[in-house]
């Protein structure tokens, strides 16, 4: 599984997927970190890596095209601030939400639940 973490959060959370074992880059390394947001969109989409962040206008941008790719992962307000926290409850849900990452999906992370939403927004299950 690939990711690309936005620049809402810290370059070390994609350290910290790199170092268990994830191909994951942060915006930073492309140069992209003041691109708009459709574009980092873009870039996750065609690069086939699921989208981190804690921007909630990326989960707008998938309801608006009613596309299943790329899944998104956003931390929540009340989720740890700090990258090491951040890294860390992501390593421990992927097990959990990588089957509806790898089909489509946006995956809401906090301290306490977890919330999956399948993808396109809105169709009729």
């Amino acid at each position: 599984m690939k990711f690309l973490i936005d620049n809402a959060l810290s370059p070390l959370v994609a350290q910290g997927l790199r170092d268990a074992g994830y191909d994951s880059v942060h915006v930073r390394d492309y140069g992209i970190q003041s691109a708009e947001d459709e574009m980092i969109f873009l870039r996750a989409a065609q690069e086939g890596r699921v989208l981190v962040s804690a921007d909630t206008d990326f989960g707008t941008l998938l309801s608006l095209r009613r596309e299943v790719r790329p899944s998104i992962i956003l931390f929540r307000k009340s989720s740890q601030r700090q990258p090491e926290a951040q890294h860390k409850l992501l390593i421990k849900n992927l097990p959990a939400i990588q089957s509806d990452l790898e089909k489509g999906c946006i995956a809401v992370i906090e301290e306490s639940r977890l919330r999956i939403r399948s993808l396109p927004i809105g169709a009729k299950d």
